[in-house]
């Protein structure tokens, strides 16, 4: 290869290139060794000197011609032309390059080609079977191209497509393509516009579109028209979303969808994002008419920074009602949205937190104006290092004001400390020693009314708790066939018995609750083995488990090697005295409490299983299980789960005892029903095969003997297409409706977009 300094032939190329006459002192520059090093001017100058080398390079001076041969590259700041052969009439000012031509701009797009005529320094001309090289795997391909001043390339018998050729065929038609009569491809806006254009799928023609935009695949946001989403809905009928996406600035976009429905007259959805210095924005919302009336629903979520210790941030939950979620098919469907706003630290050891709540109900059973407005929440933790008697200390703060418009109005602060100290005995034995301290003060209004029914209208009280607590393992370890741990455990604790939280029957003969301690939060409790050794079982602090009892376990693993491995502990608590504030059935009311266990096997990476259970200490009768199992290689797996629980504990507390006294009336109230026990089995299967992953799954309420839900999804995916059909079937009642019924189907085509079609 050789390096052609000559003073004409670089002025030549110079203008070939658009560029000023170079010197020869210029032309001296070009790199030794015939190694090519781009320059790193950006923008590309026009007056920047022109490089070029070749193997062979001649020049006609009465024709006025310069022909160069073999390996030909010209490059003048980031734009090069590579070729086998370059001819350039100095008397029209064109180019013309034939032979394994490439194009390669500052902005990074390469242009291949079989024959080029350039001209005004590279940036326009014609070219001849076309083909480029775009981001994220994008090709685009015509049959001729007129480029014009390096921003628009103007394509005929166009076509474009992500996907990657057969490997063992590389002639069979692609997975997908897009054919068009024409297409422009605008650089600077970073737009392929397609006209007359035909969808492939395998070859074959799927979908015609008169005209059609995308973005260039380099773009990552970018202003238009997203795929259109059909279907029919049961409340919409016949539905149409068409989304347009708008990319306001480098900061913020928005997506504003209009839903056309044959039911209702429509609505108006809009997806607003912004980034700022110190955190985001997104605000979700949509107004439309449904079933007669203009209903609307926000969703608002925001964090900033305030130090790298501080940030604060808001969630914002509202809609008009529970039949526009249903409707509407809005995702996220639950019974209770929350809107909070919070101040939030982080230090060494330490948290700290302080919000505002508000809730809104959306089904029937809710009444909104028994929900509470937490005004404010504050919270505080702390875990120190270890001290000079080799324990550590916890600190837990916390107060809180709750109104509502009819229940109780709870004012609470709540401090609780801890210090642990362990020690390791000469036999490998382990101890742990507690000292725990829980208290709370409280001021409350309407404390006869829900959720507490307390025989007096308010009250200002407090309670606290002392509690010593020992705890001692001692793992004992043999080896053969594996090895094998046993480690029994014991806890005592030693506490005041406390507050009674009980009913108390009054010398009218009638019950009320005798407690003047509000509780709010401590109703929802189950007693399995991962609380069996917890201080208080309760799960806060308006409720404290006092007196003295103790704690037994039996726990035991083996290794058996190769990844097997077996788990189980049993364990139950004896106390002096029963505690009658602990629900009926819940397994810790009485003076010894359910036996409880759980057991986890897994013999090899195709099977596995976990359980925990409670039985009653009396007849050893079943009152709570929970288990999961899984079985199967990586590419089939089926999975079965089991719930029992002898009492709801989500609903114990909102029913009224019979003949409760409020307000100095005795009031009818209603048995506990709604403690009727849960009782649920799940099934799935999941598989995954090349590049295909099915899924199907099932919940049964076995208690009513109801079907919960039932779904199934399949997908295909590559590196250019994605294909998901789903079905999703809801059994339960939502909003007073009966079920429902969900079907869609998904088609993603990479770098143009994701196309649905929804079904209810």
């Amino acid at each position: 290869m050789h390096l052609r300094p000559a003073f004409g032939r670089a002025l030549a190329l110079a203008a070939l290139l658009g560029a000023v006459a170079v010197s020869p002192a210029m032309a001296q520059k070009q790199v030794p060794g015939g190694t090519l090093h781009l320059p790193s001017e950006q923008p590309l100058k026009p007056n920047e000197p022109v490089y070029y080398q070749a193997d062979s390079a001649t020049y006609d001076r009465d024709r006025g011609i310069v022909t160069l041969s073999g390996h030909v590259e010209i490059w003048q700041g980031q734009r090069v032309l590579r070729a086998d052969k370059v001819t350039y009439d100095r008397n029209t000012d064109v180019a013309a390059a034939r032979g394994h031509v490439v194009l390669t701009d500052p902005n990074g797009q390469v242009m291949f080609a079989d024959y080029a005529e350039l001209s005004q320094g590279m940036k326009d001309g014609v070219l001849s079977n076309v083909r480029s090289q775009l981001a994220q795997n994008g090709k685009l391909a015509a049959n001729g191209a007129r480029r014009i001043d390096a921003r628009v390339n103007d394509l005929s018998r166009a076509i474009y497509s992500a996907c990657d050729a057969c490997k063992s065929d590389p002639t069979a038609p692609l997975l997908w393509d897009v054919r068009a009569r024409s297409a422009v491809q605008d650089v600077d806006n970073k737009r392929i516009e397609y006209y007359d254009a035909v969808i492939d799928m395998f070859g074959f023609p799927v979908a015609y579109v008169p005209y059609m935009t995308a973005p260039d695949p380099s773009q990552k946001r970018a202003s238009g028209f997203l795929m259109p989403t059909p279907g029919y809905a049961k409340y919409l009928g016949a539905f149409l979303q068409v989304p347009y996406f708008w990319a306001i600035d480098g900061s913020s976009d928005a997506t504003i969808t209009p839903i056309l429905s044959s039911k209702q007259y429509g609505a108006l959805d809009l997806q607003l994002r912004h980034a700022f210095n110190d955190g985001t924005v997104t605000i979700n919302t949509s107004v439309a008419q449904d079933e007669g009336t203009v209903a609307s629903d926000l969703f608002a979520k925001g964090q900033f920074a305030l130090t790298d210790e501080w940030r604060w941030g808001f969630d914002l939950e509202r809609a008009s009602s529970v039949n526009y979620f249903r409707d509407y098919q809005i995702p996220g469907m639950v019974d209770i949205l929350t809107s909070t706003i919070y101040l939030e630290g982080f230090g060494q050891g330490s948290y700290s937190r302080l919000d505002m709540r508000a809730y809104q109900g959306l089904v029937s059973s809710i009444i909104n104006t028994e929900l509470p407005y937490v005004l404010p929440r504050y919270q505080y933790d702390y875990v120190g290092e270890p001290d000079a008697l080799g324990g550590r200390s916890e600190v837990q703060f916390g107060a809180f004001n709750v109104l509502r418009q009819i229940g109780t109005d709870t004012q609470r602060a709540n401090l609780s400390v801890n210090w642990e100290r362990p020690v390791t005995g000469a036999l490998g034995d382990l101890w742990k020693l507690v000292l725990h301290v829980d208290s709370a003060a409280y001021d409350a209004t309407k404390l006869n009314q829900q959720p507490n029914f307390s025989y007096a209208s308010s009250a200002t009280t407090g309670q606290a708790m002392p509690t010593v607590a020992l705890e001692g393992r001692w793992p004992l370890m043999r080896s053969g066939g594996g090895t094998q741990v046993i480690e029994p455990i014991v806890q005592l604790i030693a506490a005041p018995r406390g507050s009674s939280y009980g009913t108390t029957r009054l010398p009218n003969g009638t019950l009320a609750l005798n407690s003047l301690i509000p509780n709010e939060d401590s109703m929802d409790f189950v007693f399995t083995d991962a609380s069996l050794f917890a201080l208080n079982r309760y799960p806060g602090v308006d409720r404290l488990e006092g007196g003295m009892r103790a704690n037994v376990a039996l726990h035991g693993t083996w290794y058996f090697g190769n990844g097997q491995q077996a788990d189980a502990l049993i364990g139950q608590g004896y106390r002096t005295n029963p505690d009658p504030a602990f629900p009926v059935n819940s397994g810790l009311s009485q003076t010894v409490t359910d036996v409880v266990s759980h057991v986890s096997y897994t013999p090899n990476e195709y099977f596995d299983i976990m359980a925990r259970q409670r039985f009653a200490h009396q007849g050893f009768g079943l009152r709570f299980a929970d288990g999961i199992a899984s079985a199967g290689p990586s590419w089939l797996k089926f999975s079965a789960g089991y719930l029992y629980e002898r009492y709801n504990p989500y609903t114990y507390y909102d029913s009224v005892p019979t003949g409760i006294l409020i307000n100095n009336t005795s009031v009818p109230g209603q048995p506990l029903l709604n403690t009727g026990p849960i009782n649920e089995t799940t099934f799935g299967i999941n598989t995954k095969y090349g590049r295909w992953r099915l899924a199907a799954n099932i919940q049964r309420d076995m208690h009513i003997d109801k079907m919960i839900y039932s779904g199934a999804t399949a997908t295909y995916e590559d590196e250019c297409f994605i294909f998901s059909v789903n079905y999703y079937r809801r059994f339960t009642s939502f909003g007073g409706d009966s079920g429902a019924t969900i079907f869609y189907f998904q088609i993603g085509l990479k770098t143009l977009g994701m196309f649905n079609v929804n079904g209810l």
